[in-house]
């Protein structure tokens, strides 16, 4: 995908991604410690989170091409190279919703989930949804630096 309605469509769907990520995390984080918003939400947040992972290979294809249109500076480098780390976060994020559903069907099931499995769920949820939420606000800001950086200082 190169453009769409004639702009470059990383442009456009990089915004998928600089929403997505930090709804899904803050959601993931509330069903993490929160049971009352896991049993509502968790299902939500395993799409979202299947979403971003869709849609981060899409909008870094994207990018790619925009780059090759415009050509290559270090700080296009700088901003590649930070997109092209986003999968392995958005597959974090993933796992740790999905590791949400698994606690979510144990408690609707007959058995017990023990607090310290649902506790090191929580904590590798917070710890993925955290990384995840940073990644994308240093690929944003690198981003914003490779397109206005000569601009705004000057």
């Amino acid at each position: 995908m190169s453009t769409i309605n004639g702009l470059p469509a990383h442009v456009l769907l990089v915004h998928i991604i600089v929403v997505l990520v930090p709804l899904t995390s803050l959601l993931a984080i509330l069903c993490a410690v929160w049971r009352p918003v896991r049993q509502r939400l968790v299902w939500l947040v395993a799409a979202l989170a299947a979403v971003t992972v869709v849609m981060t290979p899409i909008t870094t294809d994207a990018g790619e091409w925009l780059e090759h249109k415009i050509g290559r500076s270090p700080a296009i480098h700088t901003h590649a190279h930070l997109g092209d780390t986003m999968i392995y976060f958005a597959i974090g994020l993933l796992v740790a919703a999905l590791l949400l559903v698994f606690v979510h069907l144990r408690e609707r099931g007959e058995r017990r989930v023990g607090i310290v499995l649902v506790s090191v769920i929580a904590v590798l949820t917070i710890a993925a949804s955290v990384a995840a939420t940073v990644q994308v606000y240093r690929i944003g800001e690198s981003g914003a630096r490779a397109t206005w950086g000569e601009q705004a200082s000057g």
